[in-house]
């Protein structure tokens, strides 16, 4: 069931971010201020990051899992989560003026 909902952190973590970055409009031109709806994305995005790392410190402190599975998930999770990261950063449209 932890397995579960771990993976379920994985692929629902970037989804607020993409979908309230969509919701978003700028009010100024000028302005980098993107909104309520880009601060949202942004909350629950990092809400959920953070859920993906130590819930596995938790699960391993109660007992659950091993300390060595404690590791190898949150290492996973780096690798997951750079991957994103990475492939969000290199295919990102560049606005140059």
């Amino acid at each position: 069931m932890s397995t579960d909902l771990k993976m379920a952190t994985y692929v629902l973590a970037p989804l607020p971010n993409a979908i309230f970055g969509r919701c978003s409009s700028r009010d100024d031109i000028m302005s980098d201020y993107q909104g309520g709806f880009a601060d949202a994305g942004y909350f629950l995005t990092g809400l959920m990051i953070i859920t993906g790392f130590c819930l596995p410190v938790v699960l391993a402190h109660a007992g659950v899992i091993t300390v060595q599975a404690m590791a190898m998930s949150i290492s996973g999770g780096l690798l997951i989560y750079g991957t994103i990261i990475s492939y969000s950063r290199s295919f990102a449209e560049e606005d140059d003026f």
